[in-house]
């Protein structure tokens, strides 16, 4: 072969590779972008939470990805309970207070940062896996606040290197925060209308929807749930005494204690002014009677009031639990039966001097 023709098939083949490479980036180009179509369209945060985990996984070739939030109020966690979720329903996300301690390289993670997976540094975020050998930390940031990171783990060294460019990243990394940010207010603007003003716990409405949710899972489990009905002793009284503004300080107070002794998994609604209602999936009968006496007793301390001399409230509570018959029941009637087993016995603590827990007859 002449050397102009073996120049020319030289030039064949490095065309070839070039229009090959053009054509894998313009199909990466185009998975990129379906991909954030996908997330910017993703409307919950548990949609969210899967197109980040294991969408990415799956669209990226990564072996492992985890999503980490800063939550320090626990927001974030509340808003996906309320949204009928469990945490343990997602276990490629994680919920922190501060994002420092996690790995060295979040003390000051203001861009993607690419190396090598270290057992010691790394462990927190992907256990003591062996077989991880690069890593890509992606922060999160909205206005100016880093709100979390997105990390990506691979088996390949040569996947994440300080050596690559990092600006697709840079990209995603935003795409993925103003999606997170989106979902929240997506999943506030829907608690606004399920949620007390003054309490921040659910309204009576949530309640009623959640109950018929567990009690369908416990018709499938077979476990048992319970209900706590609440009410503030003398509550009238409070109000003539300290005026509206200290009655509605007890309220939030008495909601925060309770709430201090109650499960993530929980739920707990203002039923009515000065009445509380408490849904406890997996739970039976006596161990809601304990947790009702834990409740009564944390209203032993005096209520520190803006508008006067402290206050003493005391607590009377109303006790019901049901199982279902796995073969089908009607899920509405044995929602309103348990409230009214549970209401019934709220009724006889209050009959019998107020300041007690009385459970429901069986």
């Amino acid at each position: 072969m002449s050397d102009e023709a073996t120049e020319l098939a030289e030039l064949r083949t490095r065309l070839k590779r070039l229009v090959d490479e053009a054509a894998a980036n313009e199909q990466k180009l185009q998975r990129t972008l379906e991909r954030e179509l996908e997330l910017l369209r993703a409307e919950t945060l548990p949609e969210l939470f899967d197109l980040l985990t294991d969408g990415l996984a799956d669209s990226y070739g990564l072996d492992a990805v985890r999503l980490v939030l800063e939550d320090p109020q626990h927001e974030i966690q509340h808003l996906l309970l309320g949204l009928g979720q469990r945490l343990a329903d997602f276990p490629a996300v994680s919920f922190v207070d501060t994002l420092v301690g996690l790995a060295p390289q979040f003390a000051a993670l203001h861009r993607p940062w690419l190396g090598g997976f270290m057992r010691a540094d790394h462990g927190l975020l992907f256990g003591s896996s062996t077989e991880l050998h690069s890593l890509a930390f992606l922060p999160l940031r909205r206005h100016a606040r880093t709100i979390g990171a997105l990390c990506f783990a691979s088996q390949n060294p040569e996947r994440f290197t300080h050596r690559q460019g990092a600006d697709f990243l840079q990209h995603l990394a935003s795409v993925v925060a103003v999606c997170l940010e989106n979902a929240c207010n997506r999943a506030r603007v829907l608690r606004s209308g399920l949620s007390d003003y003054l309490t921040g716990w659910h309204n009576r409405r949530y309640l009623n929807a959640r109950l018929r949710e567990e009690l369908a899972r416990a018709q499938r489990s077979g476990a048992s749930v319970a209900c706590l009905m609440i009410d503030i002793d003398l509550f009238k009284s409070i109000n003539d005494s300290y005026g509206h503004a200290g009655g509605d300080e007890v309220l939030r107070e008495v909601a925060a204690r309770i709430e201090a002794q109650i499960r993530a998994s929980d739920t707990a609604a203002r039923f009515g002014g000065d009445e509380f209602t408490l849904l406890l999936p997996e739970t039976s009968l006596d161990d809601a009677a304990r947790l009702a006496e834990r409740i009564r007793a944390a209203l032993a301390v005096e209520i520190e009031l803006n508008v006067g001399p402290p206050c003493r409230v005391t607590l009377s509570i109303g006790i019901a639990a049901m199982k279902l018959d796995q073969r089908g029941e009607d899920l509405k009637a044995c929602a309103d039966r348990l409230l009214g087993e549970a209401d019934a016995a709220l009724y006889r603590a209050k009959a019998t001097g107020r300041d007690r827990v009385v459970v429901a007859a069986t």
